[in-house]
Order: structure tokens, then C-alpha cells, then sequence
């Protein structure tokens, strides 16, 4: 079965990257991505996915309002780097059957979706492992473990928005050649070619905030 989702993040760069690493996925395909809850409201007009997945602090529209004005929508998994038990409160309040934090690696995410589709409510910390375990697929090859600290810090940066060489070098207080340098070995690392998979490579090893 083919789970159907759609994605709700005002940080472009993580939103597009998150579409593309989960639409990557066998069992699993993005139908629409929302940079607001207000464009997503929109979206639910003429879709009807299977599994949303909300974040919560965004303009115009927040994604715990956006929920409470979906009764009867489709499942909400609320994916946020708020991890915390109050917004946790507030997301079963609104409506969602899932709440993860943007930290977890894809894997996870992926095996949230199946089991809030398959009806499981994945909103308790202590067992929300369990759960995923019965829904995580084999592991994606991580091909990470050659990447040094830098480099992670690198990803993750590209992943935060920060994605020009002048703006990378003045946040990690290096030269631009040197910046030049970790991306090339990244690229080379990761089997990629630009900033753009490299965003889709820190979504799927989690190293992305």
C-alpha cells in the first residue's frame, strides 16, 4: 500500500529536502507541501492524503491552528524542533496522532507514518520506540560514518537555511576555501553533487538540526 502525505514547513530548504527523502521511499509518496498552515487548509481542498505532517510554529497560520480547524481531516503527525511535553499537550489537544521531533532520522519518520496509518497513536514518549520498531523498515544505508564533526556541522547548517559559502564560513569561523574543501569531501563522502541532495542526505541520516 502506497501511504499518501503531505507536508506542512515554512523553512524551505528542510520542507523540500523532507519531500524528497520521503518520496524516496517505496511504500510512500508526497502529494503536496504547504509552507503554512493557511496554504495547507488550502491544499486539503483538493486532496485528501493519508498522513499530514505539521510543524508547529509557522506564519499566517500555525500548525496546531491549522489542526484544529481540520476535524475530521486526515491523520496529523506533528513534526517539530519544540520537542517538549507542553507542545506535545497542545498537538494531542489539537487533534494529531503523532508527534515526533525534527531531529529524528528518517527511518523513524517513516516508520511514524506507517503506524499512524495503520491507526496506532504515537503521541507517548516512552512508547513511541516500541511502536516504531514494529514499522521501521531495514535501515537506509546511513553512509555517514566517514563524515567528520565538521562536516556534520556543515550539513547541518545547510540544512538550517545557511547555504551560501561566505555565510557557512562566517557561522563556523573558517575561510570560504576551507568550506569549499568540506563540501567537496561531503559530495565525495555522500556520493552526491550539490547543496540541494546534501539537505536530503541530513534529513536521512538525522543529522539536520
Amino acid at each position: 500500500m502506497i501511504i499518501q502525505i503531505a507536508i506542512a514547513d515554512d523553512h524551505t530548504m528542510l520542507r523540500e529536502g523532507l519531500s524528497q527523502a520521503l518520496d524516496s521511499i517505496p511504500d510512500i509518496e508526497v502529494t503536496a507541501t504547504a509552507a503554512d498552515g493557511r496554504e495547507l487548509l488550502e491544499n486539503l481542498e483538493t486532496i485528501t492524503p493519508d498522513v499530514i505532517l505539521v510543524d508547529i510554529e509557522m506564519p499566517k497560520l500555525s500548525g496546531i491552528g491549522a489542526l484544529r480547524r481540520m476535524e475530521g481531516g486526515p491523520l496529523a503527525i506533528v513534526v517539530t524542533m519544540h520537542a517538549d511535553d507542553e507542545q506535545r499537550r497542545k498537538a494531542a489537544a489539537a487533534g494529531a496522532v503523532g508527534f515526533l521531533s525534527k531531529s529524528a532520522p528518517l527511518p523513524d519518520l517513516a516508520a511514524a507514518i506507517r503506524a499512524v496509518a495503520a491507526g496506532e497513536t504515537i503521541l507517548d514518549e516512552a512508547t513511541t520506540p516500541e511502536i516504531l520498531d514494529r514499522y521501521r523498515q531495514p535501515a537506509l544505508d546511513e553512509g555517514a560514518a566517514a563524515l567528520t564533526a565538521r562536516e556534520r556541522e556543515v550539513l547541518k547548517l545547510l540544512a538550517s537555511g545557511v547555504s551560501g559559502t561566505e555565510d557557512l564560513a562566517d557561522r563556523l569561523f573558517i575561510s570560504q576555501k576551507t568550506v569549499k574543501n568540506h563540501l567537496a569531501s561531503i559530495y565525495e563522502k555522500l556520493a552526491i553533487t550539490d547543496r540541494a541532495q546534501a539537505v536530503v542526505e541530513a534529513i536521512r541520516l538525522g543529522i539536520h538540526l
